[in-house]
Order: C-alpha cells, then structure tokens, then sequence
C-alpha cells in the first residue's frame, strides 16, 4: 500500500484548520522518498482566513512537514506553471553512517573517479535535450532543458558527495538518471564520451537505471516575482 502524499496531508491539514476543503496546486511532483527543502503551492484562501494560519497549520502538519512562510500573490500566479527555474541537490555518503540513513543515498564505492564525473557535469550546460535521461520522454511535448548550472563537491575524505543541478525544468526521472550515468563513470563502467553520447544523438539507452531516491532534494524554486532564500541546512553539506 503506498504512503501519503505531502499534497494530501497538507490538504487535510488545511481542512482541518479552516473547515473547508482546500485545493493545494504544487510546483511539481516528485518520486516517493526524495526531499524538498523548499517547495513552493498555492491555494486560495478567503480574506481573513489567513490569520495566523502559519501557527495553525504548523500545528496541524506532522513533524516532518513545515510551513516556513504565507506570502500573497496575485490571482493569476501559479506555483508549477510560473516557474522559471529549480535547483536540485543529490548528496551520496560511501561510508555507512547509520545518522545519515534516509537523507543521503548510500553508495559503497571507494575511489570514485571524481575528475571524470566533473568532467561529465561540465557538459551539462552545453546541451539543452535531455531525450536520453526521461523515463518517458514521447510523454513529453518536447525534451529540452536549459540547464544554468551544474557541480560536484566532495570532501577531504571523497566520502560525501553533493552534486547540485539548476535549469529551468526537469524531466521525469532526469536528475537520478543522470546522478546514475555519473555514478558509472565514477566506477570506471562509463567513458565521459558515451556519456556525451547520450546527449548528442537523444537516443534512449537500453537500460535506464536512476540513482537511490533518498539522496535527492527540491532545494530552490524562482519565479519571476518572488525568490525566496532557501531556510534549511543539509545534514551533509560539504
């Protein structure tokens, strides 16, 4: 049986605190098991309903789902839809560290080839079709993805790696298939020219296989009239 949808609960949360049912429109969906530092929705609420609907809903919400803030917006705006661009964070631990179970994906590989994953990050932004990285891609009206910005930090131990990926949408399944791509350079099982490959020809690889969902977190959504600093820490920042 599959668990609760953050939507759902937050919708209960809301009916609960304001009696009425409530409709949450989100800035995307995510896999069962990822994270969202910071996720963005809206709803309409009535005038006067607002009051201190922050304290409220906190209260209502479970321990593991925050409100950080309830900013007006004008009629129109749309958290998915109005969008312009998102970060995303995938942090891996190569040593098993039982405080980081559930919100670092595990991965025993010594001596990844972090050069050559670099090298593979660094073309990200040259390329804007991401066809050979979708679960589905012929679901989608077309493939592209202006990736800004893409990096791999470790630290002094090469035991906890963070990779960091900015663009102005994403694909179904996009980040972890490529994480797993990089992964396999990093094991030597992958040459960074198949892996441009991919990206050149847009030809779906036989066997697609996406990283550990655990280790990937929605850290930043902007919009054209609102960007909001980012208000929690990662327990595995470099």
């Amino acid at each position: 049986m599959s668990g609760l949808a953050v939507q759902e609960v937050i919708e209960n949360a809301l009916k609960n605190v304001l009696k009425t049912s409530t409709t949450v429109n989100g800035c995307g969906r995510t896999d069962a098991q990822v994270h969202a530092s910071q996720y963005i929705f809206h709803a309409d609420i009535e005038e006067g309903q607002e009051l201190d609907l922050l304290f409220r809903l906190n209260h209502a919400l479970p321990p593991d789902i925050a409100v950080f803030e309830i900013i007006p917006v004008h009629d129109k705006a749309h958290a998915r839809f109005d969008a312009i661009s998102r970060t995303y964070d995938y942090f891996i631990h190569t040593s098993k560290d039982p405080f980081l179970n559930g919100a670092s994906a595990y991965y025993a590989e010594k001596s990844l080839d972090l050069a050559s994953m670099r090298t593979a990050i660094a073309l990200l932004t040259q390329y804007d079709d991401y066809y050979a990285f979708c679960k589905s891609p012929n679901s989608n009206k077309h493939t592209v993805c202006r990736v800004s910005a893409a990096s791999l930090w470790a630290d002094e131990h090469a035991d906890r790696l963070h990779f960091q990926i900015t663009s102005n949408r994403f694909l179904r399944g996009m980040i972890r298939i490529l994480v797993g791509r990089l992964l396999e350079i990093g094991k030597g099982r992958m040459r960074v020219e198949t892996f441009e490959q991919h990206l050149r020809d847009k030809k779906t690889p036989k066997i697609i296989t996406g990283a550990h969902p655990q280790g990937l977190y929605l850290s930043k959504v902007v919009y054209p009239y609102l960007e909001l600093p980012q208000r929690s820490a990662f327990p595995t920042l470099p």
